[in-house]
C-alpha cells in the first residue's frame, strides 16, 4: 500500500479554498452583487443621498467587475492558470472594506462626494497592486548572486553553482523562457534544484508534466544536474518518476555524491540530498544517516546540502554542513512593508523567511522560488519577485587545502 504523504496546515488551508474558489458563476456574482448594495446602502444611510449611494454600489461594482476581468484572462493570456473564485471574493471584500470605511469618515456628511473620491483613489491604488502582482511581478525573475569563501576548498578554482527551487510549473510562461535564458548567459559548473516540480493543481496533468520535462532537459552543466524531491503533498513519487525518466538530472533521494573539481586528488565537494517527509525529526535522522558516509579528515570535502524545507537548519548546523540550500516558504510570496512574509509554512515561522542566514560556520539560503502555490492561492506575488542564486564557491584568502 502507498503511504499517503504527510501534508501540513497550509495544504489544508490551500485546498479548503481550493473549493471556494472554484464556486459557480452565478455564486460569485450573488456575492458581488450584495458587497455593492451593501456599500451603497450604507453610504445613503451615512451621507442621507440616494444619489450618492446608488453611485458608490455602481463604483464597487465596476472595480469588482473589472477585477474578475483581469483574473479570467490570465490563462487566456497564457501567464498562470489557477481558479478565479477566491482571489475574486478577497480582493471584493478589501474594495467592499474600503468603501465602507470611508462611509465612518467624520467627514462624511461635510464632504461626501470628496470623501467617496478617497474611496475610489484607494481602489485605483488597489487595482495597480493587483496589475501588478498578478501579471508583473511574477515574472520579473531576479539573479542573485552571492560569494561563499571556505578554507575547504583552498586551492582549488573557483566553483559558480546555480541554484534553483520551487517551480511549480503549470505550463511554459515568460518566467520558465527567461529562466531557460539566465541559465544560458550564467553557465554554472553545477545546477541543483530543491524540489517542487509541478504545480498542485497540475500534478497529474499531461501538459504540464510534459512543458516541465521540456524545461529541466535544457538544463546543461559541465559539473552536472542535481534535484531533491519538494514537498511530499507535491512531488510525489509517481509523479517525479514521470518528471525525471530518461533525462540527465541525478536524483538525489537520501543520498550523499562527491564531485571532483580537479581530475586528480580527493573529492572537494559532497552533495548531500535529504528528501523531505514534512517530520522534521525524521528528516534530522536521515540527514544525520546520509551525513555519516561524508568523510571527516584533514581532505574533508566542503559540503552542500539540498533540502526542500528550511526547517532542518539547526540539525544542518550540528552536523558540519558548510552551505544549506533550501526553498519552499516562497519568502512568503505575498509580502506587506515592514511585516515581510505573512505565511512561511516553515515550523520556524518567519526565522528563516528568505535569504542568507548563518549559524556557527554553516550558511543557509533560502530562495524566494521561481513558481508560485497551487490550488486555491492566488497565482501573485508581491514585494516578492521570484529569485535564482548564483553562488561562487571559492577558498578563503591566504589559505591552503590541506
Amino acid at each position: 500500500m502507498t503511504e499517503e504523504p504527510k501534508v501540513g496546515l497550509l495544504h489544508h488551508l490551500l485546498a479548503a479554498g481550493d473549493k471556494i474558489a472554484r464556486l459557480p458563476t452565478p455564486v460569485l456574482a450573488l456575492s458581488l452583487a450584495a458587497l455593492s448594495v451593501g456599500a451603497a446602502r450604507q453610504w445613503m444611510a451615512t451621507t442621507h443621498s440616494i444619489a450618492l449611494g446608488y453611485g458608490v454600489g455602481v463604483g464597487l461594482a465596476t472595480f469588482m467587475i473589472g477585477d474578475w476581468i483581469i483574473l479570467a484572462w490570465l490563462p487566456r493570456a497564457g501567464r498562470s492558470f489557477g481558479p478565479v473564485g477566491l482571489t475574486l471574493l478577497a480582493l471584493a471584500f478589501a474594495r467592499w472594506a474600503l468603501f465602507v470605511a470611508t462611509a465612518w469618515i467624520p467627514s462624511t456628511q461635510e464632504l461626501p462626494y470628496s470623501t467617496a473620491a478617497l474611496a475610489v483613489i484607494g481602489n485605483l491604488a488597489l487595482t495597480g497592486n493587483v496589475l501588478d502582482s498578478l501579471w508583473a511581478e511574477p515574472f520579473r525573475l531576479d539573479v542573485t548572486r552571492l560569494e561563499i569563501q571556505s578554507p575547504r576548498l583552498a586551492g582549488y578554482p573557483p566553483i559558480h553553482v546555480l541554484h534553483l527551487s520551487d517551480l511549480h510549473v503549470e505550463r511554459i510562461t515568460a518566467r520558465e523562457r527567461r529562466l531557460l535564458e539566465l541559465v544560458e548567459e550564467l553557465r554554472p559548473d553545477l545546477i541543483v534544484f530543491t524540489g517542487d516540480f509541478l504545480n498542485l493543481s497540475f500534478l497529474d496533468d499531461a501538459r504540464a508534466q510534459s512543458d516541465c520535462r521540456e524545461l529541466l532537459s535544457r538544463l546543461r552543466a559541465p559539473l552536472g544536474v542535481y534535484a531533491i524531491n519538494g514537498s511530499p503533498s507535491v512531488d510525489r513519487p509517481h509523479v517525479v518518476c514521470k518528471v525525471l525518466d530518461g533525462l540527465n538530472i541525478r536524483h538525489l533521494d537520501n543520498r550523499a555524491e562527491p564531485l571532483r573539481l580537479l581530475p586528480e586528488g580527493e573529492p572537494a565537494l559532497a552533495l548531500v540530498g535529504v528528501t523531505c517527509t514534512n517530520d522534521a525529526v525524521r528528516d534530522a535522522e536521515t540527514l544525520e544517516q546520509v551525513m555519516a558516509g561524508v568523510p571527516h579528515n584533514p581532505s574533508t570535502p566542503f559540503t552542500l546540502l539540498l533540502y526542500h524545507s528550511p526547517d532542518l537548519m539547526p540539525e544542518a548546523a550540528r552536523a558540519g554542513v558548510d552551505l544549506f540550500l533550501t526553498g519552499h516558504t516562497h519568502g512568503g510570496q505575498i509580502r506587506l512593508p515592514l511585516i515581510g512574509a505573512i505565511v512561511t509554512s516553515s515550523i520556524y515561522w518567519k526565522r528563516y523567511e528568505m535569504g542568507l542566514y548563518a549559524e556557527g560556520h554553516t550558511r543557509l539560503y533560502v530562495s524566494r522560488g521561481i513558481g508560485m502555490e497551487g490550488l486555491g492561492a492566488p497565482r501573485a506575488r508581491l514585494l516578492c519577485p521570484p529569485e535564482i542564486e548564483l553562488f561562487e564557491l571559492r577558498g578563503s584568502e591566504n589559505e591552503q587545502r590541506s
